[in-house]
Formats: C-alpha cells, sequence, structure tokens
C-alpha cells in the first residue's frame, strides 16, 4: 500500500509522509531529552553561546589541516550554511601560523545553471565558491595559503570533482547543517515518479549516489530564498550540483551544525531521534546517516526553540 502523499509536495516525498507517531514523538523532546540521544557512533554536543559554537565548528578544520603532510594529505569538506565559521578558520591559520601545504578542502554544493548548462559563474550573488573564497580562502595569508589545485570545488562537469575523492587524500570531516527538507548539501529527497511512486528510494539505493547534477524540493527553494535572498525565491536556481551519499561515507566524520537558522525545532529533533533509532528513510535524507560509523549533531541551544503550539 502507498505511502500517504506530502503536505507540502505532492509530487515529491519528504519528512511530512512518515508515520504521525515518529513526528509527534520527535515534537515532545525536550533538550535534555535530545542529549539523550547518543549513542555509539552518534553523539550530541550542545553549545550554549554562538560563540563557542562557531568557534568549535572551525576548530575542526584547524583540527583536520594540522594533520597534513606530504605523505598524509589531509582534506575537510565543508558547507555554504552556516558560514559564520569561515571568517574564524581564516584568522585562526593566520594566528596559528597553519601551512595549508598539504591541506585539501571540498566544498559541500554549488547551484546550477540551466541557461549554460553549468554551475553558476562566481559573479552569482548565491554563488557558494565565492562565499568560500572571500569568506575564508581569501583571508588567509599568502605564504600559509591553501594552493589552488587543493580547493575541490564542485562544477556542471562532476568528473574532475568526484575523481578528486579517490586521489588519495583523507577527508577527515564532512561538515554540514541540515536544511527544512532534512538535507546534507543538497541531498533532497527524490520526485514521486517512476520506481519511486508508492516508496522512497531504499537506503541502499539512496546510498550510492555521488555527485550529481540535482532537481531541488520546493522547501529548498523557499529556504535557500528566505536565509541567503530576502526571500526572493526567483532568484534561487531550480538546480544545484552536490556532493553525494557515496563521498560522505568516504569521511571520517560528519559533523552536522544546528544553530537554529536552517531548520525549525521540529526538523532539529526529528533527524536526531530517526539517527538514534536507526530510522532511515531517504524521504529524510539525513536519516541516513543512522549507518555512518562517526556521525556528530552540534546544536546552540539558544536556537533549538520548542514545538509548542503558539499562534503569532
Amino acid at each position: 500500500m502507498p505511502r500517504k502523499f506530502s503536505r507540502i509536495a505532492p509530487d515529491w516525498w519528504d519528512y511530512s509522509t512518515l508515520d504521525s507517531e515518529l513526528i509527534q514523538e520527535a515534537a515532545k523532546l525536550s533538550a535534555k531529552e535530545l542529549k539523550a540521544l547518543s549513542r555509539p557512533g552518534f553523539s550530541i554536543h550542545f553549545h550554549h553561546t554562538l560563540e563557542d559554537f562557531y568557534l568549535a565548528e572551525a576548530l575542526e578544520y584547524i583540527h583536520a589541516w594540522k594533520g597534513a603532510t606530504a605523505d598524509n594529505p589531509v582534506g575537510i569538506c565543508g558547507p555554504i550554511g552556516p558560514t559564520e565559521q569561515l571568517p574564524l578558520v581564516a584568522r585562526l591559520v593566520n594566528e596559528l601560523g597553519i601551512s595549508l601545504k598539504h591541506a585539501h578542502f571540498w566544498g559541500m554544493d554549488e547551484w546550477y545553471d540551466d541557461s549554460t548548462g553549468a554551475e553558476v559563474a562566481t559573479s552569482h550573488p548565491l554563488s557558494f565558491e565565492r562565499a568560500d573564497r572571500e569568506l575564508c580562502f581569501d583571508r588567509i595569508d599568502h605564504q600559509l595559503a591553501m594552493p589552488e589545485e587543493n580547493l575541490h570545488f564542485p562544477k556542471g562537469d562532476v568528473s574532475a570533482y568526484s575523481d578528486s575523492w579517490h586521489q588519495g587524500v583523507r577527508c577527515a570531516v564532512m561538515q554540514g547543517g541540515q536544511g527544512e527538507v532534512k538535507h546534507w548539501a543538497f541531498n533532497d529527497p527524490l520526485k514521486r515518479e517512476g520506481n519511486w511512486i508508492d516508496a522512497p528510494p531504499p537506503p541502499e539505493v539512496y546510498r550510492q549516489l555521488g555527485t550529481r547534477v540535482v532537481e531541488l524540493h520546493p522547501i529548498t527553494l523557499s529556504q535557500n530564498a528566505r536565509t541567503s535572498g530576502g526571500g526572493n525565491i526567483t532568484m534561487v536556481p531550480q538546480r544545484a550540483i552536490t556532493v553525494g551519499p557515496a563521498e560522505t561515507w568516504l569521511a571520517d566524520k560528519v559533523s552536522i551544525w544546528h544553530a537554529g537558522t536552517h531548520d525549525n525545532p521540529l526538523g532539529q529533533r526529528l533527524t536526531a531521534l530517526m539517527i538514534s533509532k536507526g530510522i532511515a528513510d531517504s524521504a529524510v535524507p539525513m536519516s541516513l546517516l543512522a549507518d555512518h560509523p562517526n556521525v556528530e549533531f552540534h546544536y546552540y541551544s539558544g536556537g533549538l526553540g520548542s514545538c509548542d503550539v503558539e499562534m503569532h
């Protein structure tokens, strides 16, 4: 029997197609109960100030890059969203005098321009590569800077980016935020079509997906307009290039950072509950991390919010 249809976009899979009891269980979780969801392979951390939250996020870059040598190059895969950690990364590199000669960086994702059949130009106001460069890499002292060939940004032709994950560089951590559709990078739920009319793809099928161009769920378009474009959804491309689960499972650790601005109180609780319980469902892509051996969720306690009903 087919699952219920999405409350948001009936042609798509998303978290609103889950069993209502699971959603209600997540909505009831207090901060204390949320923290108690930690288990071997999945840890939950709370930060009580934004300063501590973003500094801890920035330090993941530093810890990864400090271990990079000629014989053991090390990289990190990082997000745009959140971005507040990026200037801190540059400052820490400069202040500590850390050479990035053997360090690597993978951008998680980028917008796709249908008119050119390629990634958006760095002149696009929403360009992720431009944000990474302006907020972080352009601020690093020249003598410490990462070689250009060690910076890997997704392109419309994904082959070079995909290959970079298999050239002997260890990814110490893949860092991300969580979108309202419960994605990391742009690993959105799939459309309800073809083989996936009655049920979303099994986790083992979704996890095989590598870097690719994707069509974005309507929630993702709305969220990016809200968080980055002042609500102007007409400027948000409808497709993007994203790192895939296949690359994600090559990372030693996956860390997800919940500041309270990119997903709502229910979403921040739901994915933690599913990962803790081992409930992997590709309608909630973040839940597939239940099968990754080393996952961390970091929360800003002031952004966790409540699922109580309030009329505004």
